[in-house]
């Protein structure tokens, strides 16, 4: 319990302490108009209180990805533990910062977008591809998921579902009311059902996350100290490196919230406001991963080991019923269970925004007029119903990936943003080498890539990558210090964006 304690000490004390250094190198300024301010079109440009953004950016990010991955890799023992807290301060609080002050600076513009201006035309429209087939794997993976889950839906471990024998335990019924859902939120304004019905999904999916800890701390659960190394295995005898950074990726670093932080760019009504919002729901979302990494590792009998049978019975789905009702009883265990439905729906509209928004971006089509986004809107979601006929499984691993795959690009479109503005870039540039390495780890040695190669030689191949970067990036470090690098300027920028009134851009 010690452990999990101070790791949630720690996530609060980074918010303070390394989240002000991001703004201070980013160079958070509160007199320069954001997106929602200057160019509001209510639509997808519509400024809304900070409390709001912050919610639907948590919501945003706080998929299946916070609960399923960290249930999964509790089976890798303690050291979940600090890649959860190593990687969302270092890594995906970063990330997540870096990508959503980056829209704001440039107006609201999609990761994409800024990707190809920094790191040229290949990178803008390699980054479009990716950005817009992980949005397709993340909103098809949150039709599916949470469809299974309506379906399943029970109150007791063991699995007497309450619409058993109705038309409601069929799961196509389910798949196609989401999809209804998620259509409807993808082309009307983002305040109109986002903006008003969160709030509601906030309290059911924080009441889920936090009652799970306090009956956890409540029943002094025997969670496994960090200290004692032998915790250190999986059950599968599978290497940590790097299987473990693709279990558990939003509650550390994941590609897909870069999808989500332009949204509420465009919502932001000042700058000194995006610490609360991307930094903050990052950390927040690492809490939860941590609360269910704990869970899975200390619930069942024999620890590692009785998780491990209750996955290979029902995976990560049964796990968190058998939590839930065990902890918090029926009535708690089924707002519980209707959390971890909400929390993927809440991503999976999103998703599909998302990838409304990258198209248009890239096209410069207008989305004012409703005609024009059911132009963009229409065929993602014909695409998208014909993918849900693909495995489950094959869908989630191509997801791992290109959803790493999309972290790490952002990393250095954030390292090549900082450099160009003479600003400290190695606060995005460490974590970029790390992810960079380990996706060299992982195609060299994944199942749904054809080089099964050893964990030696990955690790081997890694650590050449990480050197080879190094050298480059010191290089960088030498030039800039004697000024050989072209810096670009933000004074047209900061022209255009200067507050005339600053009190009506704080408030």
């Amino acid at each position: 319990m010690i452990t999990f304690l101070c790791s949630i000490v720690l996530l609060v004390i980074a918010f303070f302490v390394y989240g002000k250094l991001l703004d201070r190198v980013f160079g958070a300024n509160p007199n320069r108009l954001t997106p929602a301010i200057s160019e509001p079109d209510g639509v997808d440009f519509v400024p809304m209180s900070t409390w709001r953004v912050f919610l639907i950016q948590f919501l945003n990010i706080a998929g299946l990805g916070p609960i399923f991955g960290p249930i999964l890799g509790a089976l890798y023992g303690p050291v979940a533990f600090l890649w959860i807290i190593a990687g969302s301060i270092f890594a995906g609080g970063v990330h997540d910062y870096m990508s959503g002050m980056m829209s704001v600076r440039s107006g609201g513009m999609t990761m994409a977008e800024i990707t190809g201006d920094y790191l040229g035309e290949f990178s803008r429209y390699a980054m479009l591809i990716i950005s817009v087939v992980l949005l397709l794997f993340v909103g098809i993976v949150f039709v599916v998921g949470p469809a299974a889950l309506l379906a399943n839906l029970t109150f007791h471990p063991l699995g007497n579902g309450v619409f058993k024998g109705t038309i409601f335990a069929d799961r196509g019924l389910w798949i196609g009311i989401i999809f209804v859902y998620y259509f409807i939120s993808t082309i009307i304004p983002i305040d109109k059902i986002i903006g008003r019905i969160y709030p509601l999904f906030g309290a059911i999916l924080m009441f889920m996350a936090f009652g799970i800890a306090g009956a956890m701390i409540y029943h002094h659960l025997a969670i496994p100290e960090i200290t004692d190394m032998a915790n250190f295995t999986h059950p599968g005898g599978t290497p940590v490196w790097p299987a473990l950074i693709f279990t558990i990726s939003c509650g550390a670093i994941s590609g897909f919230h870069a999808t989500q932080s332009p949204m509420m760019a465009r919502s932001l009504k000042n700058e000194n406001k995006g610490r609360i919002v991307f930094y903050g729901a990052m950390l927040t979302e690492a809490v939860i991963a941590m609360i269910w990494a704990s869970v899975g590792m200390a619930f069942f009998p024999h620890g590692i080991e009785g998780l491990s049978e209750v996955l290979s019975k029902g995976g990560p789905g049964l796990v968190v019923n058998e939590v839930a009702v065990g902890y918090l009883g029926m009535a708690g265990g089924l707002l519980a269970i209707l959390g971890v439905i909400v929390a993927p729906i809440t991503s999976g509209d999103t998703a599909f925004r998302s990838i409304r928004l990258s198209i248009s971006d890239r096209f410069k089509f207008p989305q004012a007029k409703m005609i024009n986004r059911l132009y963009i809107a229409v065929p993602i979601f014909i695409i998208s119903f014909f993918i849900t006929k693909v495995g489950f499984t094959t869908i989630w691993l191509y997801f791992s990936f290109s959803n790493q795959l999309l972290s790490t690009f952002v990393l250095w479109t954030a390292t090549a943003y900082l450099l160009k503005n003479r600003k400290n870039f190695w606060i995005s540039a460490i974590p970029g080498v790390f992810m960079s390495a380990s996706l060299v780890g992982y195609i060299l040695t994944a199942k749904v890539f054809p080089f099964g190669l050893s964990h030696s030689i990955a690790l081997e191949s890694g650590i050449a990558t990480a050197i080879v970067i190094l050298i480059y990036l010191f290089r960088l470090e030498s030039l800039k210090i004697r000024g050989k690098i072209k810096f670009r300027t933000d004074n047209a920028d900061e022209r255009k964006f200067e507050a005339p009134n600053t009190d009506k851009v704080i408030l």
